[in-house]
């Protein structure tokens, strides 16, 4: 085994020999991750509303551009990243198949529910990601935990609004792809994960993984109608946006911005923390999203939304706080073990 990489059924945790400075950097760049990726529902938002661009083809050039940005800088900043071990190719490509279903319902549901809905269902991703952590990548489920994922997912339902009925006025089909949405969001957090217990750079990680998500979302949309709805008919809708430089400069921002910052540094956090972890800090999204509003566009914050703010943030503190506390106390009783042993 190389230095400093684990193997599939060691957890990086706190129980480790993990420093405090490596679960803060963990920590900072999971909510760095979580402003950039607060952004993307209110570009898809925007382009499935303004312009009616199918969901499908949406998502297609999404990952499209984030190709076309990623392969040039590390191409010319750390071209031995574009590389990876052939062993590993299988797993990138189901990553991959996995990040285009993510992509497909993802939009799928902003495009049904709008994005404060599609927000909510998709972080039932925290619960599902910190079951399936503990049964598959044996990751440490108690009771602070599942304190932090009920604080944020209730958090995120009053930030985003839903408790107004109008909000809701969806149908059940908008639903089950929002929940099936968060599913995928969980077992992508999970590969992103084990990949990083594989050894593997987050940033190859991120370029092979968009890139075979590239090459299937292209399969999907070719499939008829009646089969995968949502996608391209003909060789034109591919071009849906015609000569509407304006929508294709918001589709290539939301590409090159806040996907490849957000996603990359999502694979980043994943070195540091558990997917459990990386996902319920992904929750405070919404509250960025907020902030965001009241900043630039002079949306103001009402108390229903400050308290679900709170209540996000304080999750994610009461869950830091407690990792450090393990930390500690495993440095403690490795220095008693190591002076009991020297006598």
């Amino acid at each position: 085994m190389k230095h400093g990489q684990m193997t599939l059924t060691e957890p990086i945790s706190p129980s480790s020999a993990t420093s405090r400075a490596h679960l803060t950097r963990g920590y900072t760049i999971a909510l760095i991750s979580a402003a950039f990726l607060s952004t993307t529902a209110i570009f898809i938002r925007y382009l499935t509303v303004t312009y009616a661009i199918p969901p499908l083809v949406l998502a297609f050039w999404r990952d499209v551009f984030v190709m076309t940005t990623l392969l040039p800088v590390l191409s010319v900043l750390r071209p031995a990243l574009l590389r990876a071990e052939r062993r590993y190719i299988p797993y990138l490509a189901a990553y991959g198949l996995v990040l285009s279903l993510f992509n497909i319902l993802w939009t799928f549901s902003v495009a049904l529910n709008g994005a404060a809905v599609a927000t909510v269902l998709c972080y039932c991703s925290a619960a599902f990601t910190a079951l399936l952590g503990w049964w598959l990548l044996k990751e440490r489920l108690d009771s602070v935990k599942w304190l932090a994922i009920v604080l944020s997912l209730a958090g995120c339902a009053m930030v985003s609004g839903v408790f107004a009925q109008s909000v809701w006025r969806i149908s059940v089909v908008g639903v089950l792809v929002g929940t099936a949405a968060g599913l995928s969001y969980a077992i992508y957090s999970l590969m992103g994960r084990s990949a990083a217990q594989r050894g593997l750079n987050p940033w190859t990680t991120l370029c092979y993984t968009f890139g075979f998500a590239t090459v299937f979302l292209l399969g999907f949309n070719l499939l008829p109608e009646t089969v995968m709805p949502g996608g391209a008919n003909s060789l034109a809708d591919f071009f849906w946006l015609g000569k509407s430089w304006a929508g294709w400069g918001m589709l290539i921002l939301l590409s090159a911005g806040p996907t490849v910052a957000g996603f990359g540094l999502y694979n980043v956090s994943l070195g540091y923390l558990p997917s459990s972890v990386v996902n319920l800090i992904a929750t405070s999204e919404p509250v960025f999203t907020a902030t965001s509003a009241y900043f630039l566009l002079g949306e103001r914050l009402n108390g229903t939304q400050i308290t679900g703010s709170l209540m996000i943030l304080s999750g994610v503190i009461a869950l830091r706080l407690y990792d450090g506390w393990l930390e500690s106390r495993s440095r403690i009783l490795s220095a008693d073990l190591a002076d009991f042993l020297n006598g």
